[in-house]
């Protein structure tokens, strides 16, 4: 089964998800879900109410936005601030010791997300931001700061978010949320002991289009779902050209190829930096830039995409916890040859995760087991070397598929083998009012306007990935913990440090079955942030 549909077959797809949110909004469609993604819609209206509206929050519970600081102002921190609302959070300070990165953060990219500061604010407002290489120095110096934004690399969320928990600041952090999982605890006692809220940046959690999509499986009509398939591929073994398409060599003759992964090291980061690079915590320049091909400092590709996928696909099995993992990695094509020697993470990983079905525990409590058979069956691979397909996931049901493209598109299915893909659909009532998706309805007349009420309903354009939702949601629960709220009433971020948490567990220990080549079973304890129990207590950060 391929993520890669003809436009024709797309355009299907999208129609008939449309089709069965418009039917579901239709009072006379037969099902009996006529609440249907009610939160979505005012009362007797197609038209989408906003995303705050959706996740519970609105500008109006605001009479100052929160003053915040950025904490590393690279290519992440660039496409947060890219897309933060000044309403929300007000940037006062931001922080990164790359000289490199302080310019950017304020000029931006001519295209993209990394729009920069200056075109946030407007240039003469942004120089009021002010600069700095110590994030201490900036907490002590500036105490109008009440939160920060933290997009360091990996090995530093924990230790930084930590200090600035305990400094009094409210944290979101970059994800994953930490290096193992031992500070991942950490850092969720540390938010608690200090009265702090904490999130974590899977985006994921507030995106519109993974709204809707949830809301569909909910509803039932694709079945039983036995098996996900999730992917992000990339291709970085093209030649690396100038502006004059040049091809661009390596010292020793071979060719540079375009590893994302493997960027350019500034010639004004070199000297600024380069001479007390252990100072700052780096064993050398190539760590501090590159810092996600080593281990001391990234997490690989199960920690930088393979948790946003297998994220996702939690949430759509309704949060549940994997019961096993296996999988291979391998750093098969960045070796010595292509000057990439130094290349510590994986460039291939291929994993496997069984999660538990709808009837494989006996109680809610998930203490018994009533059906150890019932198994959903979670794949992901993650390639440098191949593009073919676009990243997404798909959901496969004993009634129907649900695939969703680049964070971008949701087309639906019906499960009638391989005609599955040109066949459009109709939703009607099942046994019992439940709703099912039917191929022998006619798609004109009322399906046809079914699909403009289902297309209307979830609005236009480029959905919204979900990082600007997640600031808003932020300053929303730190203004809400203010006003003396009792701990049990207070909003919490929708992915808060424990549901962050099982995230990190289940991308850090795909990284442990891959390196030990074993099929690894989840333990109760490794998610309960009270247990000191954790996967690989031996893996600990490597000192300079």
């Amino acid at each position: 089964m391929a993520l890669d549909l003809t436009t024709e077959q797309k355009d299907i797809g999208k129609a008939n998800f449309q089709r069965v949110v418009g039917q579901y909004l239709e009072p006379k469609s037969g099902v009996n879900r006529r609440d249907f993604m009610k939160g979505l819609f005012a009362a007797g209206s197609v038209v989408p109410i906003s995303a705050a509206a959706y996740f519970g929050y609105q500008s109006q519970h605001f009479e100052r936005p929160v003053k915040a600081a950025l904490i590393g102002a690279g290519d992440e921190g660039g496409v947060l601030m890219g897309e933060h609302n000044p309403k929300y959070l007000q940037i006062v300070a931001v922080c990164d010791i790359r000289p490199y990165n302080q310019k950017r953060i304020f000029t931006g990219e001519p295209t993209g997300p990394r729009k920069g500061l200056n075109k946030v604010y407007g240039k003469e407002e942004a120089k009021q931001i002010k600069v700095y290489e110590d994030y201490r120095k900036m907490l002590e110096e500036n105490k109008e700061i009440e939160a920060v934004v933290i997009a360091l690399p990996l090995h530093l969320h924990a230790p930084v978010a930590i200090e600035c928990l305990k400094a009094g600041k409210h944290v979101l952090c970059e994800k994953l949320m930490a290096w193992n999982v031992t500070q991942c605890k950490d850092m969720i006692r540390a938010a608690e002991e200090n009265d702090r809220v904490l999130s974590i940046g899977h985006q994921r959690h507030y995106s519109m289009l993974y709204a809707h999509g949830l809301e569909v499986v909910n509803s039932g009509v694709l079945g039983d779902v036995k098996h996900i398939r999730a992917l992000w591929h990339r291709n970085g073994t093209w030649p690396r050209t100038n502006e004059k398409g040049d091809v661009l060599k390596q010292p020793n003759g071979e060719i540079q190829l375009r590893d994302s992964w493997f960027p350019e090291i500034r010639q004004e980061d070199r000297a600024a930096l380069e001479k007390d690079i252990k100072q700052h915590g780096y064993k050398s320049m190539e760590e501090l830039v590159r810092w996600r091909i080593f281990n001391r400092t990234g997490g690989g590709l199960m920690a930088e995409l393979g948790s946003h996928q297998l994220d996702a696909c939690s949430i759509f099995l309704g949060k549940v916890h994997p019961l096993a993992v296996s999988g291979v990695g391998t750093r098969s094509f960045y070796r010595n040859q292509y000057e990439r020697g130094e290349r510590e993470v994986e460039d291939h990983v291929f994993v496997t995760f069984e999660f538990p079905g709808k009837n494989y525990y006996a109680d809610a409590e998930r203490k018994a087991i009533k059906d150890k058979d019932d198994v959903v069956v979670v794949t992901y691979s993650s390639l440098n070397t191949n593009g073919f397909e676009p990243y997404g996931e798909c959901l496969m049901g004993s009634r129907g598929s649900l695939v969703v493209t680049e964070e971008r598109d949701i087309m639906l299915y019906p499960e009638r083998g391989g005609a599955s893909r040109t066949t459009a659909v109709t939703v009607s009532a099942g046994p019992g009012g439940a709703p099912v998706l039917d191929t022998s309805g006619s798609t004109g007349g009322p399906a046809t306007a079914a699909v403009a009420t289902g297309q209307a309903a979830m609005g236009t354009g480029i959905p919204s990935r979900g990082y600007r939702e997640e600031m808003e949601h932020f300053a929303y629960c730190i203004r809400m913990w203010e006003q003396g709220m009792s701990k049990q009433d207070r909003p919490l971020p929708r992915c808060h440090g424990r549901v962050a948490m099982a995230d990190a567990i289940i991308a850090l220990t795909s990284n442990l079955a891959m390196e030990r080549r074993q099929r690894i079973e989840f333990k109760k304890e490794w998610f309960e942030a009270e247990s000191k129990e954790v996967p690989d207590p031996e893996k600990v950060p490597e000192k300079i």
